[in-house]
């Protein structure tokens, strides 16, 4: 049975990363990771950034897992693989010598540097984990597909569908810290702390559909603890700004604000609608095309003499209309939908 509301926790992500992404532009820090940065930073604006940097990239990776668990129900492991190599090995591929690319020209001009092409995965980086993730992971994620009613599988539902058990899952993920001893925990980008972050998220988001309606029972009825303990770990986070947050708190707080999204999230969104038809095709092309509007907008509103909270919302603006033209133009041309994620069909 679809799940339309892992589909929603997708456009939001998305559309989290788009609104995380012009805010880094105010920051002051934000040429040091290739932002084109406003004269005037907003250092406030960085408050709300801080609730979801920590959770927003793992949420995908473990919504990632899910999609995959559904993907397997009708394919064999050869089919799976052509078809995410075709949605996703494909455009990381025309997207890093094609899209980034011309970002990176904007970002060039602007600082007046020399006009070179550079390919590069850039913001992409992330579709390439995916894809090694699922040809990785194929074998295993098979195996317990193809054994629902084995040893394993039932030990894995019975922890999953256990409060308590969720503490596994935690044990896992400050495993990953604790070795890696990431700093900062949300630099994920082309970092193996991302990628074996990654990796654990997307395996655990299958192992949670895998557990079926007992676990999202589970996390439903507590749900608000889930929250309450994320916006208390918030708190303390934010206290620690002069210190380093230890990581087993940040691990913490990171699974509890996605156990929360996950709890409410069924809740209150699994329900088909045009408005989710039309934004979950939309997804896929406005995450691959927004950097280029955002560099675009970024360039030409910084160079106006008006009060950054307004800059702030024109960048925002600009970037979010020049994205969805894209999409209404990529949507229309058969041969351009593959390159975009898209089938070929509509």
């Amino acid at each position: 049975m679809r799940r339309y509301d892992i589909d929603w926790l997708r456009i939001i992500a998305i559309g989290l990363l788009l609104i995380y992404h012009v805010a880094i532009g105010f920051q002051p820090w934000g040429g040091m990771i290739a932002f084109i940065t406003s004269k005037e930073p907003w250092a406030a604006l960085w408050t709300p950034m801080m609730v979801i940097n920590i959770w927003r990239i793992p949420l995908l990776f473990f919504v990632s897992g899910m999609g995959v668990y559904f993907a397997m129900q009708k394919r064999n492991w050869k089919q799976l693989i052509a078809e995410r190599a075709q949605r996703i090995l494909l455009p990381f591929v025309f997207g890093m010598f094609a899209i980034v690319p011309l970002h990176l020209l904007i970002l060039r001009y602007h600082f007046n540097l020399s006009l070179t092409y550079t390919w590069d995965p850039g913001h992409l980086w992330f579709l390439g984990n995916i894809f090694v993730y699922v040809l990785v992971l194929s074998p295993l994620l098979f195996y317990l597909k193809h054994n629902e009613h084995s040893k394993v599988v039932r030990t894995i539902q019975t922890v999953l569908r256990h409060p308590l058990g969720l503490l596994v899952v935690v044990a896992f993920f400050y495993a990953e810290v604790a070795i890696l001893k990431p700093f900062p925990f949300e630099l994920y980008a082309r970092t193996w702390h991302g990628f074996f972050l990654g990796l654990l998220a997307f395996f655990f988001g299958y192992c949670f559909v895998l557990s079926g309606e007992a676990f999202w029972q589970m996390i439903q009825r507590w749900r608000w603890l889930f929250l309450s303990v994320a916006v208390s770990l918030f708190v303390v986070r934010v206290f620690y700004l002069i210190m380093r947050t230890p990581d087993y708190l940040i691990v913490i707080e990171s699974f509890s604000w996605i156990l929360a999204v996950l709890a409410f999230g069924s809740l209150y969104l699994n329900k088909p609608g045009k408005a989710l038809t039309y934004l979950s095709e939309a997804a896929y092309p406005v995450y691959i095309v927004h950097m280029i509007f955002l560099y675009l907008g970024s360039h030409l509103v910084f160079q106006w003499a008006i009060p950054v909270q307004l800059q702030f919302v024109l960048v925002l603006v600009f970037t979010f209309a020049g994205c969805f033209a894209s999409f209404e133009i990529i949507r229309r041309v058969k041969w351009i939908r593959p390159l975009f994620g898209l089938k070929a069909e509509r």
